[in-house]
């Protein structure tokens, strides 16, 4: 509104009264007050402009009704400014008028998927999953694995010793075995989670079925295929009469629960110190169907994981008699079958944490 002091004070505070109710917002208030009340180009300043060049014997009257309309004027501005800070939200409330913000959920790993995956199938036949030491002993890591320390089969598991070797907190001797009575020096990093097998088999009479999953380390560069640290599945049957056909039947199951019913499954003769006889096991490949591919290199086979029939020199070393019970075992990689499952190329893609990468796999 164009200031006009003529209208005189009374008129004035009506006019200033309306505009006051306007004003319900710090920045409105604070243009009413350089509007009403600042030193120069306000209506207080023309009123008082007026008043100095008035007649004498206005002056008076004027003077008196401009000093009540500075006066009313100040105090409501005074009162409105209280109001409004009252009113004011503290610094960082929230707002619980606002509607509420979705949650952000996370996303389930890949390489867990798989894991959690593996453990039901195995849970569900009957298998305990266990888990254990990642800081081993060298007599439960390769000694009672059938690799004594000249053995050759050490030089092919890479492994990554210790600067320092650890002793454990404490040690509960095993009641069989030929396990060392007193501690031992732990020296390397676990290169496969079949120290957990020796280390059930010493403390729990057959029958034994149980599945030992965890990372496991390995002297490797990091590659398209190999990682220093990566997770192994492996898996342990103990009792009378178990044979090489209970193995091949638990892998058929196996592989139809994760790459799909009807998968074929092909056993190659191989070497393990701690099994014999030993098989690799393959998979038809879940992309070409056994046409031939790159992925399966033309081959239409996929190797997908190591298996055998324990070795009798390893129920000597547990203190199971070879003469009453067999047993067969097999271990994979959990990265190997994410990397087949989904088709991925890359394994170093499920350790960078990129998240374009992750919700591809739900949760």
């Amino acid at each position: 509104m164009t200031i006009d002091p003529s209208i005189g004070p009374e008129r004035a505070r009506a006019v200033f009264d309306e505009e006051l109710a306007r004003s319900g917002s710090a920045d409105l208030l604070q243009a009413l007050r350089h509007r009403w009340v600042a030193r120069s180009g306000s209506w207080m300043a023309a009123f008082m402009e007026g008043v100095a060049r008035a007649a004498p014997e206005q002056k008076k009257a004027l003077g008196r009704g401009a000093n009540d309309l500075k006066k009313h004027v100040e105090t409501a501005l005074e009162a409105r400014e209280t109001a409004l800070a009252a009113a004011r939200r503290p610094a960082g409330a929230v707002d619980i008028t606002l509607s509420g913000r979705a949650p952000r959920l996370g996303w389930r790993h890949p390489l867990s998927l798989i894991r959690d995956q593996v453990g039901a199938i195995f849970s569900r036949l009957g298998y305990q999953v266990l888990e254990g030491p990642e800081i081993e002993d060298d007599y439960h890591n390769f000694e009672a694995l059938n690799m004594p320390a000249d053995h050759p089969a050490r030089d092919m598991q890479d492994t990554l010793y210790l600067a320092e070797p650890l002793m454990p907190a404490t040690y509960d001797a095993p009641p069989r075995g030929r396990a060392p009575r007193g501690p031992q020096p732990l020296t390397l990093l676990r290169t496969h989670t079949s120290a957990m097998q020796i280390r059930q088999m010493e403390r729990q009479d057959p029958p034994v079925r149980l599945v030992a999953v965890g990372p496991v380390y390995r002297r490797d560069n990091l590659d398209l295929t190999h990682t220093p640290m990566f997770h192994q599945v492996e898996g342990l049957v103990v009792g009378r009469g178990v044979t090489l056909a209970d193995l091949k039947g638990t892998l058929t199951s196996m592989a139809a629960a994760l790459f799909g019913s009807g998968q074929a499954v092909r056993f190659r003769p191989s070497f393990f110190p701690y099994t014999e006889p030993s098989a690799e096991v393959d998979i038809r490949c879940i992309r070409c169907h056994g046409d031939g591919c790159p992925m399966c290199k033309r081959t239409g086979w996929l190797e997908i994981l190591g298996s055998g029939m324990v070795h009798p020199a390893v129920f000597e070393y547990v203190g199971y008699d070879p003469d009453e019970v067999t047993g067969f075992a097999f271990g994979m990689g959990i990265e190997r079958v994410a990397l087949l499952k989904w088709g991925v190329e890359d394994i170093r893609l499920f350790y960078e944490n990129d998240l374009r990468f992750l919700e591809q796999f739900g949760r």
